[in-house]
């Protein structure tokens, strides 16, 4: 089991302001108690914003050579962890291991070395007839992360603001929060200096804390469209920016020319990628009517290669959810799918068979004949479940795809890519996979409507860390 005492301020491993029973942390596979971690308190928040305050006087005025440098040597010592970073993640969230060591670890390790180059292209002044146009660190940023996608969700908040020449106190969850003392600890074995990164766990009264802090700048928050509603309205008392990566409920559109096994196939590995655990999963598969019975017999057979199991045993494809409380609300939306008359096609509300006793696991589940106003078709239930929705026509198929309060992600598929790109652009979602178009690190990633404000990754990314300055002359 591992034990953290002491949070991370000013440079420092230091015991919390107010002395509290530490927070325990469950292993996902079988509820046993893997981790402390101790609990923060508002205190211990005006401690991290006063060093972090401190501390922007000095990192602000250094070099994009100097907080590269500083960058990619976190990164390093981070890559020297990445198995054992790979193990605790895939135990706390429930990712299978080898996926884990891909996903959950090389991905943020990739996003933190591009903001190490980016500081070499990118520019920070600019001549604008007789202006010279500056852009400068925003200040002190508070960034709140979720569990799900815990080192990625800290990278994509840290690593812009660091490189922006901001400072930063993080306050990640506690459910998976071993990997995020582990990234302060390579901050710490890499020289970077007392104050510009300072993590402070503890539960909500912390986060409201950091959310309300008067001497916070920016508030990058990731989680529930409702939390998220909270931290900006918490933030707004004091006109705080904020950044805001929120809910969604992404429609994967399968056009009628499109190879149906392949986009059927990748549109069930993205629904289930993390158990479903992930805000861009495209959890809505839209398939032409015509087509929709034989999408849904791909689906099963697809879904059936996904061995539910222990996430470090070498066999396993899907994991548990990260949480007891994860795994009662995904059932129940199961339950609700059934009761709303979609049609269960693989899968169900029982508890699975023959996985360790104690885990939170669910099983993945497909629905057919999902129509556009049922919960499963509006909610985000962030767990192993597809809705397959059958339209008449692409306009149809494009007007189902826009019907919800969210717009964080999606994908089409089409034999003709220009009909594909035609029918991405009329997608209200801020981000489009084409015929499965990889993941680019350097592409703005961010929500329309309430899937949130603001992006992530690349030179979007850093300008949610920056203010601007015209200077005529």
């Amino acid at each position: 089991m591992r034990t953290y005492e002491n949070l991370y301020l000013d440079g420092a491993w230091v015991a919390p302001a107010v002395a509290a029973a530490p927070t325990q942390v469950h292993s996902a596979a079988d509820g046993s108690v893997v981790a402390t971690v101790p609990a923060g308190s508002p205190a211990d928040i005006d401690a991290a914003v006063s060093a972090a305050r401190r501390a922007f006087e000095t990192w602000s005025q250094t070099t994009p050579a100097e907080r590269a440098a500083l960058i990619t040597a976190v990164a390093d010592a981070l890559e020297a962890r990445a198995d054992e970073l790979a193990e605790i993640t895939s135990v706390e969230v429930g990712m299978p291991r080898k996926l884990a060591r891909r996903v959950q670890i090389g991905g943020p390790l990739t996003v933190l070395r591009s903001y190490a180059d980016l500081l070499g292209t990118y520019e920070f002044t600019k001549e604008v007839n007789n202006s010279l146009v500056v852009k400068e660190p925003a200040g002190v940023v508070g960034a709140i992360t979720p569990w799900n996608y815990p080192l990625n969700q800290v990278i994509a908040k840290v690593g812009p603001a660091l490189a922006a020449g901001c400072t930063v106190v993080l306050k990640p969850s506690d459910e998976a929060p071993s990997p995020v003392f582990a990234f302060a600890e390579a901050c710490h074995s890499a020289g970077l200096p007392a104050g510009v990164f300072n993590l402070v766990s503890g539960g909500d009264e912390v986060g409201k804390a950091l959310a309300s802090h008067a001497d916070v700048d920016v508030v990058s928050f990731t989680g529930s469209t409702a939390a998220g509603s909270s931290v900006a309205q918490a933030a707004g008392r004091h006109i705080n920016r904020v950044a805001l990566e929120l809910g969604g409920k992404s429609a994967n559109v399968i056009l009628d020319d499109a190879d149906l096994e392949k986009a059927v196939t990748a549109g069930v590995n993205n629904a289930m990628l993390n158990s479903g655990q992930t805000c861009a999963a495209w959890t809505r598969m839209l398939v032409p009517a015509s087509r929709h019975d034989e999408a849904v017999e791909i689906a099963k057979r697809a879904i059936a290669k996904l061995t539910l199991g222990h996430p470090l045993e070498d066999t396993t494809r899907l994991g548990p959810l990260a949480s007891a409380e994860q795994q009662t609300r995904v059932r129940s939306y199961i339950e609700v799918g059934i009761a709303e008359g979609a049609r269960l096609v693989a899968g169900g509300p029982e508890v699975p068979a023959d996985v360790p006793e104690g885990g939170y696991y669910v099983q993945p589940t497909i629905f057919a004949d999902v129509k556009p106003s049922m919960r499963i078709a509006r909610e985000e239930i962030f767990g192993p479940v597809l809705s397959i929705m059958p339209y008449s026509d692409e306009e149809e198929a494009v007007a189902i795809a826009n019907d919800t309060d969210y717009g964080l992600h999606g994908a089409v598929w089409s034999a003709d890519a220009d009909r594909a790109l035609r029918v991405a652009r009329r997608l209200r979602t801020g981000q489009v996979d084409v015929n499965g178009g990889a993941w680019n690190p350097l592409a703005p990633f961010g929500g329309y409507k309430k899937s949130g404000l603001g992006r992530e990754y690349g030179e979007a990314g850093l300008d949610e860390y920056l203010e601007i300055k015209s200077i005529q002359r």
